[in-house]
């Protein structure tokens, strides 16, 4: 994509104008990125996109249980085997351009072992999981999904509660394959080395609980 928009303002004879105009947007941004890290909140959910600041509403249920649902396996794996430090909801990832809050993510223990305790910014993840809602679904499928792809990060799960399916995304060279969209089967997780977990884990409760019990007696 970058490519192709640097070959079209390439044919654009008023490109310097173009340029200039973008360079000055670009700048009123950053005076806005500023703000933003002025009044963020710690107890709201609050992101920084391409210039605008997005206050995110209470989440409904089934997202906050398929959030955890999944935060409790990933963690658990990660902590037993010692492989870096896994996050959930409001720890802010800060990209080239704009700041999100994932439902969850993973750094391995290169990265890990750098964060201080009282760090409240964090670089591009090993892996994400964005959990759908009406209000955050476009992003998650646009803006989102080209940041994270363009900034490396391996893996991304893009999840519906509603008709409880999962999207698995790995990085191949510089852009996303699709790897698995399925409501049922096993996930093999790539950023996570040996993780390996049934679809349903993430939506069922009773499902849950078994697969975590499986991971502990590992």
């Amino acid at each position: 994509m970058q490519a192709s928009l640097l070959k079209q303002a390439l044919q654009m004879p008023d490109a310097y104008i173009f340029i200039d105009r973008l360079q000055a947007a670009l700048e009123l941004e950053k005076a806005t990125r500023v703000h933003f890290y002025e009044i963020i909140d710690e107890n709201q959910k609050m992101e920084f996109i391409n210039g605008e600041i997005y206050y995110h509403s209470p989440v409904r249920l089934r997202h906050n249980q398929i959030t955890g649902n999944i935060y409790e396996l990933l963690r658990t794996y990660v902590r037993k085997k010692k492989l870096g430090q896994v996050g959930i909801e409001k720890l802010l990832v800060s990209l080239t351009r704009n700041d999100y809050e994932p439902d969850v993510c993973f750094w391995d223990s290169a990265k890990a072992e750098l964060f201080q305790q009282k760090q409240a910014q964090f670089p591009a993840p090993d892996f994400v999981v964005e959990v759908l809602s009406e209000s955050t679904a476009e992003n998650d499928r646009e803006i989102k999904y080209q940041d994270y792809e363009s900034h490396g990060v391996r893996e991304y799960w893009i999840v519906d509660p509603e008709k409880q399916i999962l999207e698995q995304y790995v990085l191949d060279g510089e852009f996303y394959e699709l790897k698995m969209k399925a409501a049922d089967g096993i996930v093999q997780c790539v950023a996570i080395t040996g993780l390996q977990l049934p679809v349903k884990a993430l939506f069922d409760e009773e499902v849950n609980a078994q697969v975590l019990k499986q991971l502990w007696q590992e």
